[in-house]
């Protein structure tokens, strides 16, 4: 029987592990640089934990968490989001107790069952951080300033940064109020799914993809923000202004996830259709109370892996390849096996990405495959080179070879190396 891979995942390899290598890379060198810690939490939790945070009315929740009982019959679910199992290891383990505010990033998988299509898979993978315990507009414009440099880094040009402040708590009641107002003069124009957020979750008609005409005369958010939300939100613009970050309003920007507070922020990339979000994010500072943890302010973004390499490939950008294999060893027989793997030992110390063939073929196949595989060099060892402790040096770029004694193999193919990459 023939197995294939579930609908809406992908198999990662060949050229396409390059471009997810280089993003990968990226993100955690950026990370590093405004002072973030890597932090890995568990693919399952706790299902109650997104009921909490992402919230009931969402289409996450509703329609696209993958949600199961374990054996001991408690519901999990498969992570459809980075920032609350975050929160629930940032509580769980007392990290408060290492000072604030705490910064992390995570890489990694998430779950959620949608219509597959270019850049949004069923099992699709993020980039994210998270800044808790800072309530100040700087830690909102050092968010949106890694998320910057983040994609600079990757080399991108095509993007625009959309913000937005939807208030909060206390300030959205009046919001709320006129958006119900707004909406009941168009409620039989709008689709079911909107009549049932309707009652249980206005906010979220603003997020609608097939009531878009309408949202986008609803009334904005900012024009119903207190004072404190206000001020809040004119300092973080102020200082984007003064750091010559580019930036566009967006009245009609919302966050899908009820946690969101204040400042929401959404990165799209002009090249990739309707699919045009790379990275979006905000405040969602009563989250981590919510979850049982101390009253702090927080906020994050996340960035997802599969669309930030389709805007890579859309720029046409070239990307440093990785060397696969540096140098192919050849051993022609069963005696010169214990040469080629001391001398592939020595050269990996020195940090050089050998294979060694352990097929022991005939030579033109050994070295059609380094071929194949771009090796720089390859080093050959038979019966002869045996005999006078030597080994055959064969430069593939060049296509030249010398006799180099074997204890002096080693330099010699670094100084052949090392001289190929300075020309480069």
């Amino acid at each position: 029987m023939k197995y294939e891979r579930i609908k809406g995942t992908n198999d990662i390899f060949g050229e396409e592990i390059i471009y997810w290598n280089f993003v990968e890379r990226k993100a955690a060198q950026t990370s590093k640089l405004f002072g973030y810690r890597e932090i890995r939490t568990p693919i399952f939790e706790s299902t109650e934990l997104f009921t909490r945070s992402v919230g009931e009315e969402t289409d996450i929740v509703q329609k696209e968490m993958y949600t199961f009982n374990d054996k001991g019959g408690r519901s999990l679910t498969l992570r459809p989001e980075g920032t609350a199992p975050t929160i629930r290891a940032f509580i769980e383990n007392s990290m408060i107790n290492d000072g604030l505010p705490q910064r992390f990033y995570y890489i990694g998988p998430m779950f959620r069952y949608e219509r597959p299509q270019a850049g949004r898979l069923r099992q699709f993978h993020q980039f994210g951080i998270e800044l808790i315990g800072s309530a100040e507009p700087l830690a909102d414009v050092e968010v949106i300033q890694l998320a910057k440099s983040f994609l600079d880094s990757l080399g991108l040009n095509s993007y625009k940064i959309y913000v937005n402040s939807i208030g909060c708590p206390k300030c959205r009641v009046q919001y709320k109020n006129a958006l119900k107002e707004y909406y009941s003069e168009h409620y039989g124009e709008i689709c079911e799914d909107c009549k049932k957020r309707f009652q249980s979750n206005i906010m979220r008609l603003l997020d609608c993809k097939k009531d878009v005409e309408i949202a986008q005369k609803a009334p904005k958010t900012v024009e119903y923000l207190c004072d404190e939300c206000k001020q809040h939100y004119e300092k973080f613009k102020h200082i984007l202004k003064s750091l010559n970050i580019a930036f566009e309003e967006d009245g009609n920007l919302v966050r899908g996830l009820d946690y969101y507070t204040r400042t929401v922020f959404e990165i799209k990339h002009s090249l990739l259709g309707a699919q045009s979000a790379i990275l979006a994010g905000g405040r969602y500072d009563g989250l981590c109370k919510e979850l049982g943890g101390t009253d702090l302010p927080a906020l994050g973004f996340a960035a997802g892996i599969e669309r930030l390499v389709l805007a890579i490939r859309s720029e046409q950008l070239q990307i440093p390849h990785d060397s696969y294999c540096d140098v192919y060893v050849i051993p022609l027989n069963e005696q010169a096996v214990i040469k080629a793997f001391e001398i592939s030992d020595s050269l990996r110390k020195r940090e050089i990405n050998v294979i060694t063939d352990v097929n022991l073929r005939p030579i033109k196949v050994q070295l059609k495959h380094a071929n194949r595989l771009n090796a720089i060099t390859a080093i050959i060892i038979g019966d002869e080179e045996l005999l006078k402790n030597t080994v055959q040096i064969k430069d593939l770029l060049d296509q030249t070879q010398s006799e180099v004694e074997f204890e002096y193999a080693v330099d010699y193919v670094s100084d052949i190396l090392r001289n190929k990459k300075l020309k480069n």
